[in-house]
């Protein structure tokens, strides 16, 4: 171990313990299969319905879905061999260690939507917080100071509503998201870019154990991993896509927490921006993303009224997620700002937060082409969150 945190008052259910050894040692092969990315992985377990089918297929079958994939199909007809993954079951024994599969029922929804989400999660803290409704805050690791005061702010404003923060643990604006809504007492969730055993940035290291406290640390790496630069744009997607919603502090225009910006549109989420001094580099790449349709917001009231989504801005999806009836199915178009202000709605009535005024919630309803499918169900959603936050 080099300092990664261990909270005791975190649960202390071990994910994986609901599996036999034997088959979480299935999944682990699965998940570093030679020549097999995430979606060759989900593609395997949809073919053959669970871990156990994929390793006792025949070559024909195996060859069949990964045709000129020689070096992985003969990976699975070995098996695990000699490997015996002690080192990820006494990671495992740890108070609050945890390892998520694909077939778990508590795995990330949101996550599952994303084109290639990862077959394994290792977290420590409170595995429960994943599901929380979330809002990812990323932004330079060199932030200005009014930046830095900015990502805080907006962390505690939106966590006191609510919503769990989601970032990356970095230097700057992470960091500050992060602090932010542990001064809320909420919680907030980190998507690491190495394996758990370790702490990167090192300085970071008390941040951590304070996050795996009050919320999550997340990676998809194995544990061993070094910080590669490789590993942070792999990051990126898991920080966009386990949110509903993106917010950009401060980047300038080669920052990559463009990247995640970009991550979190294709991915049908929203997608916000604090703009800042025409003369600050730091500012130009929300400049950028404004003017690409990235909402404009100046307060954590803004994110609220402004989450609607752009026309063609809809995405589809498996099920409902907002938990009001006749919102979305599988074959119907729904704006992605409204399951944002269903999540919204739900964390000001747990919390008594008021976010904004009445009538900029009924503003939303304006915003809308007239008489279409789409603005009734949304009526219905908006209608929700009006009588939620404002009685």
């Amino acid at each position: 171990m080099t300092g990664a945190p261990s909270d005791s008052c975190a649960p202390t259910i071990a994910a994986g313990r609901h599996l036999p050894r034997d088959t979480l040692v299935l999944w682990l092969t699965l998940a570093r299969l030679p020549g097999a990315g995430p979606r060759t992985q989900r593609t395997l377990i949809e073919h053959f319905g669970s871990v156990e089918n994929i390793f006792s297929a025949s070559r024909g079958q195996l060859e069949k879905i990964l045709a000129g994939k020689h070096e992985t199909v003969s990976a699975i007809l070995d098996g695990p061999g000699v490997q015996t993954f002690e080192s990820e079951f006494d990671w495992l024994g740890q108070p609050a260690h945890h390892l998520l599969v694909w077939s778990d029922a508590d795995y990330p929804p949101l996550l599952r939507e994303i084109a290639d989400p990862p077959l394994l999660l290792y977290v420590i803290g409170r595995r429960e917080a994943l599901a929380s409704p979330q809002l990812a805050i990323v932004g330079s690791r060199n932030p200005s100071p009014m930046g830095r005061e900015n990502a805080q702010a907006f962390a505690k404003s939106l966590a006191g509503a609510g919503l769990a923060i989601t970032s990356g643990l970095a230097l700057g604006v992470d960091g500050a998201a992060h602090r932010g809504a542990l001064a809320a007492g909420g919680h907030t969730i980190a998507v690491t870019g190495t394996g758990l055993d370790r702490v990167y940035p090192a300085r970071h290291r008390e941040l951590a154990h304070a996050i795996a406290a009050r919320g999550a640390l997340v990676s998809e790496f194995p544990l061993g991993t070094s910080p590669r630069p490789e590993n942070f744009p792999r990051r990126n997607r898991l920080i966009s896509g386990l949110s509903l919603g993106t917010l950009v502090v401060e980047a300038a225009l080669q920052s990559g927490s463009l990247i995640t910006a970009r991550l979190a549109a294709e991915q049908g989420r929203e997608v916000f921006a604090i703009p800042g001094s025409i003369h600050a580099p730091q500012a130009r790449g929300c400049h950028a993303l404004i003017r690409q349709g990235a909402k404009l917001v100046e307060t954590a009231q803004d994110i609220v009224v402004g989450a609607r989504s752009a026309d063609g801005g809809a995405v589809a999806t498996n099920r409902s997620r907002s938990g009001q009836r006749g919102c979305v199915d599988r074959t119907q178009r729904i704006d992605g700002g409204c399951r944002f202000l269903h999540a919204v709605a739900n964390g000001a009535e747990r919390t008594g937060v008021k976010l904004s005024g009445r009538q900029g919630t009924e503003d939303f309803l304006t915003q809308r082409e007239p008489g279409t499918t789409d603005e009734r169900k949304c009526f219905r959603c908006a209608d929700v969150l009006v009588r939620k936050l404002h009685g």
